[in-house]
């Protein structure tokens, strides 16, 4: 697996609840994980039922086997300090730009910037080591695993990709040097970007699309998860049944036999035939519209994953649950 892992999605699709079930299940076996926000929506903290994240690594979650998963909120404007010190040691007088409003002006007003430094702060979190020894080359990383719930899919490749747009404005010097090594991660093996869909024609045309324009950008691809998948009702018999057309008699006569409908006249088990029927052509109509989509999905030639709708809703129980069908399916 990549070390760093984007996740995209049309809205709607779940691409937060998604990315948050990858980084457990990524934790898992005693690895670190980073979850990193990038959209300001604090929905990382609610799916964990914490309180709002700060602008810091915070440890939200312990995985199976005693993996640790961290949660990162970036802030454009912080982070856009943070690259004053660095660069230019500005120090108090970066504390002063942000009381005058700069910080917020220049993140607002260019929000090509505010994507560079979303990018930056995720990859210096994959490049990051700690020390382990005096050796250097025996240090570790910080985090084995960093995951981005990233924007939607519409505007992707666009984000991913600022950091050539900069590097090719700025050709020398420290943000010059810095756009490139974003890069350098972002279009390489360390990196896959995961489109999250359902089995609807809006959100499969939109990640073919998206597939199609990273690819076209040179940047890594991953993995297709189709979320909120339905369970089966009927096996492929009855669903030939149910499309076929069967006897409203016949299945009169086996309510009846079951007990139901009553035995008041008029009433009985023949005005139930009707809304069963509706039902079930409605169902034989999903399940073509879902497996014509799934065909859509796998001429992408993408590793194609499922995960389940939980009709309970999500929480924290559900949240693990998916995590633990990512690891079944491998990831």
């Amino acid at each position: 697996m990549s070390r760093l892992q984007v996740v995209s999605g049309k809205g709607g699709t779940g691409k937060t609840t998604v990315a948050a079930a990858l980084a457990l299940a990524l934790a898992t076996e005693g690895k670190r994980t980073l979850l990193v926000e990038v959209e300001g929506r604090q929905g990382i903290a609610q799916l964990f039922e914490t309180e709002a994240l700060p602008y810091e690594e915070r440890k939200i979650a312990v995985a199976p086997g005693g993996g640790e998963v961290f949660a990162l909120a970036i802030d454009p404007e912080l982070a856009l300090l943070d690259y004053l010190q660095m660069f230019y040691k500005l120090g108090g007088a970066g504390r002063a730009l942000k009381k005058l409003g700069a910080i917020d002006f220049a993140t607002t007003v260019a929000p090509g910037l505010r994507d560079v430094l979303l990018t930056g702060k995720a990859c210096e979190a994959v490049r990051r080591k700690t020390k382990q020894t005096t050796n250097a080359k025996q240090d570790k990383y910080a985090y084995d695993y960093v995951v981005m719930d990233a924007p939607p899919t519409g505007r992707i490749t666009r984000f991913l990709n600022v950091n050539d747009e900069v590097a090719g404005l700025a050709k020398i010097g420290p943000i010059h040097n810095q756009a490139q090594a974003v890069m350098r991660v972002l279009k390489s093996p360390e990196t896959a970007v995961h489109l999250v869909t359902l089995l609807e024609e809006m959100p499969v045309q939109e990640t073919s699309d998206g597939i199609a324009e990273l690819r076209a950008a040179n940047l890594p691809v991953g993995r297709v998860i189709v979320n909120m998948v339905r369970p089966a009702v009927l096996d492929e018999a009855e669903l030939a049944l149910a499309q076929g057309g069967v006897p409203r008699a016949a299945i009169a006569k086996s309510l009846s036999a079951a007990g139901l409908g009553g035995a008041r006249r008029g009433g009985g088990a023949e005005r139930l035939v009707t809304p069963l029927l509706d039902q079930a052509a409605e169902y034989a109509e999903r399940h073509e519209l879902e497996r014509s989509q799934r065909a859509v999905l796998a001429d992408s030639g993408l590793p194609l994953h499922e995960l389940p709708l939980l009709t309970e809703g999500m929480d924290l129980a559900g949240l693990y649950r998916l995590a633990t069908e990512l690891r079944k399916q491998g990831i």
